[in-house]
Parts: structure tokens; C-alpha cells; sequence
């Protein structure tokens, strides 16, 4: 949360912030192309890519303080980006190493990064939620002024978990922020097919708890939003339900053979030139904040982090099979 953010004020955020906010975007995108082409040879299972997502993920994550905590859900690479965690071994993990962030054994669906808050992230749809809450409840019965962000995408707002930790955190007034993904399918099936409804939003009502719109693509007005919620949830006066509208370039999944055509190719053109990166960087430019140079320098400084990232994953030893018998209960 930039210094100059109070309740009642929108957040102001200096040249270096806005910087680190195009550097958070450009290293999930990159991080994200970088592991597409490295599917076929080197990462196994599957793979959920974030690239058209990076605003609404930064701009959510850099409203939060180093301490907050977070959870994501299946397509989460960018979450712990967002948080500012070191990609190399979030890299490694997709790569299933030893060096990755939970030891090669979580791999693209369940990535964690506890140096950021970042409390995990879970392949099936809508599980992370009621964990966003109880981290939410720990912060309170501590008496900390913490906040937890749950992100989740639109399909998981048809799910029971959904319902339940909204109102669960309602009545106990948790400091947690929800926040919908809503980048229009669940898999390859749109959302008008599966949902009543226009707006996720509009179902804050329901739990007593402010529902916000906004725009996925700008960086600055998820930032402006999330910062609102997270100083209501540190005031102690709830939750809220963010709904950020935004869009997935590629598929449910890279290498997902055998789907049919289920997006209007006219639909993915517009969306692509609604670009989060390139607005956002139109607008630093626009305003005299980023010059041409800073650009070439800011590109070749994250893409030269993601190149070393994944030669480190490439060389990093795989799993002993006594890590088997690691964290386990019992």
C-alpha cells in the first residue's frame, strides 16, 4: 500500500512504485511464455497461464502490505509474482525440482510463497476460499491488522465454498478481500451459460458487504479499488467482493487438445487490443513517467530474470524419493 493512502483518500503511488507495478506485470507475462514453450520437454501436468490477467493480479497484490496474505487458485503463477515472491523458484516448482518453492511436489496448481503471504493455491475450484477466511479469522483473534486476498475466478462463484466463506466472513466481519477474476469462461463453458447472473458483484448484496466493479485491464483502477476494500478490512468493518472484469488470451490450458472452438475469435481480438501492459505503459508514457529508455531497460531486466530462472530449473536435481516421506502427518 503506497504511503500516501488513508480511508477516504485515493492511493497516490510514486514513479519507482509505478515502475515496480510494470515490472510485476511484465514478469508474469514473461514468466508465462517462458513456461509455454518450455511445456512439451520439461513441465509435467498441466499448465494455466495468467497472460491478459496481469493488471487486475498487481494491481489487487501491490494494495497489500509484505505481510498480508493471500491465496489463488489454479491459474496462479501470477499470484505470487503479483506479491513480489523471486520467480526462480516459483520456475522451478512448474519444473517439479527440488529447488522449486514446495520442493517439485505442487508443481503450476500449487504454488506458495510463505516469505510473501502468499498461503497457497489449489487445483480444485473454489477450495482456497474458506482458507482466505480462516487466515482472515487468525489476523483477527490475533488482533493484528492484517487482511487476506482471495482470488477466484468466475466459475467458482457457482461453487458452495463461494457462499459460504461470504457469508461466514459477513458475520464475523473478517479482514478479507474477495476477488473474481472474471475473465468470462469456466474451462471452455461462458459465463452466460452457467450463471444467472450479469455481475458477480451484485451478489455482495446478499452478505451485507460491498460489491465493486472494475475494469480487469487497468492496473490502476484495481489498485485504486482493492486499496478501498483493504482499508475497510483493516478498520475492522468486513469484507468485500471486488469483481475484476478482465480477460485470458490463451486457452483453459496450454496443450489442451481435442477442445472445440468455444471463443469468437472476433471477441479475442478485441480483447487483445484492450492489452493490460500496453495501456498501462501508453498512460506512464502519456503522463511523462516512463521514457523509452526506462522501457527497453525494465524489458530486458525481467526477461533476463526469466531466462536465468528457467536455466536454473532446467539444472535443479528433481525430488530424492525420500522427499516422499516429507511433511507428512503421518
Amino acid at each position: 500500500m503506497s504511503a500516501g493512502q488513508e480511508a477516504g483518500r485515493k492511493p497516490t503511488l510514486s514513479k519507482p512504485e509505478l515502475h515496480e507495478m510494470l515490472r510485476r506485470m511484465l514478469r508474469i507475462r514473461f514468466f508465462d511464455e517462458h513456461a509455454t514453450r518450455a511445456k512439451s520437454k520439461y513441465i509435467p501436468g498441466f499448465l494455466h497461464n495468467s497472460i491478459g490477467q496481469e493488471a487486475e493480479i498487481v494491481g489487487a497484490c501491490m494494495a497489500l502490505r509484505k505481510d498480508d496474505y493471500m491465496t489463488g487458485n489454479h491459474r496462479s503463477h501470477g499470484h505470487p509474482i503479483g506479491k513480489g515472491a523471486e520467480i526462480a523458484p516459483l520456475m522451478a516448482e512448474l519444473f517439479g525440482k527440488s529447488t522449486g518453492v514446495c520442493r517439485g511436489k505442487g508443481g503450476s496448481m500449487h504454488l506458495a510463497a510463505f516469505s510473501v503471504g502468499s498461503l497457497g493455491e489449489s487445483g480444485i475450484v473454489g477450495a482456497s476460499m474458506p482458507a482466505a477466511a480462516g487466515a482472515a479469522f487468525s489476523a483477527q483473534i490475533r488482533g493484528t491488522d492484517q487482511v487476506c486476498l482471495s482470488f477466484f475466478g468466475d466459475g467458482a462463484a457457482n461453487c458452495g465454498p463461494f457462499h459460504e466463506s461470504l457469508n461466514l466472513a459477513s458475520v464475523w466481519k473478517l479482514p478479507v478481500i474477495f476477488l473474481c477474476e472474471n475473465n468470462g469462461y469456466a474451462g471452455c463453458t461462458a459465463q452466460a451459460q452457467t450463471t444467472a447472473i450479469k455481475d458477480i458483484a451484485s451478489r455482495a448484496a446478499a452478505y451485507g458487504m460491498p460489491g465493486i466493479i472494475v475494469d480487469g485491464q487497468d492496473v490502476l483502477a484495481v489498485h485504486e479499488a482493492v486499496s478501498t476494500a483493504v482499508v475497510r478490512a483493516r478498520s475492522k468493518q468486513g469484507p468485500s467482493l471486488v469483481e475484476a472484469k478482465t480477460y485470458r488470451y490463451c486457452d483453459h490450458q496450454e496443450e489442451e487438445a481435442g477442445f472445440p472452438v468455444y471463443r469468437p475469435s472476433e471477441e479475442l481480438d478485441a480483447w487483445q487490443l484492450r492489452d493490460p501492459i500496453e495501456l498501462f505503459v501508453d498512460r506512464l508514457r502519456a503522463e511523462g513517467k516512463l521514457t523509452a529508455s526506462e522501457m527497453r531497460d525494465l524489458s530486458l531486466e525481467v526477461q533476463t530474470e526469466v531466462e536465468a530462472a528457467v536455466e536454473l530449473a532446467i539444472r535443479a536435481p528433481v525430488p530424492e524419493s525420500a522427499a516422499l516421506f516429507e511433511h507428512v502427518f503421518a
